[in-house]
């Protein structure tokens, strides 16, 4: 009987420490498998992903524009020319903050990002994509403007930078890509593209004038 009892206490004890060890396997091993929850406490529930389509909506679309009117948290500006480019009804042709060398150098880095593909380093309208355009002559292209026709640069700066915002003819809206200030940076390093590009001899300081005669 002292034997029966023994073996019983001995089998018990191992399925007592199964548990014990499947545990340590699970928190010592990893897996592929999503892991067994016993209380999901919400982190399973039916949602929608993007890019998914739902009978709720009349469109049939999960995503959700935004509602109109609506404005981010933290979005919200005070100066409608930071946004705009426009004062009243008219553009402005000074950016709504000191133009500093740090902003014209950060404006030189979202340009050769994003304009210089098509307008090219140097604002000829000679990017890589215009190049490789031409030399495709499907005759659908458009060539990008060249910065430094005298239209473009007496365009007023606040011109510029809706232009940035909303797009010209074939050239895509950028509003939605670049913030506000990054627009009015790329304006203030264009207008110094420009200025390298049409210099006088006044436009050098007088005492270094004459090093350059």
């Amino acid at each position: 009987m002292t034997r029966i009892l023994a073996g019983i206490a001995v089998v018990l004890t191992t399925l007592a420490l199964v548990p014990i060890a499947l545990i340590w396997r699970s928190r010592a091993t990893t897996s592929a498998l999503p892991r067994w929850v016993v209380v999901t406490n919400m982190a399973k529930q039916p949602k929608l992903v993007g890019q998914s389509g739902s009978p709720l909506f009349a469109d049939g679309r999960a995503m959700r524009p935004p509602v109109a009117g609506t404005v981010a948290r933290g979005s919200l500006s005070t100066n409608p020319v930071l946004e705009t480019g426009l004062e009243g009804e008219a553009f402005v042709d000074v950016p709504p903050m000191p133009v500093t060398p740090q902003l014209v150098k950060r404006g030189q880095e979202r340009y050769d990002i994003f304009c210089a593909p098509c307008h090219g380093l140097s604002g000829y309208g000679d990017g890589v994509v215009a190049r490789r355009a031409d030399r495709l002559q499907e005759g659908t292209w458009t060539p990008p403007s060249s910065l430094h026709t005298d239209l473009v640069r007496s365009r007023p700066s606040g011109q510029l930078f809706n232009t940035i915002t909303n797009g010209i003819r074939n050239m895509p809206a950028y509003g939605a890509q670049v913030p506000p200030a990054d627009r009015w940076a790329i304006v203030t390093y264009v207008r110094a593209l420009q200025r390298s590009q049409h210099a006088t001899i006044a436009d050098v300081k007088p005492e270094l004038q004459e090093k350059l005669r």
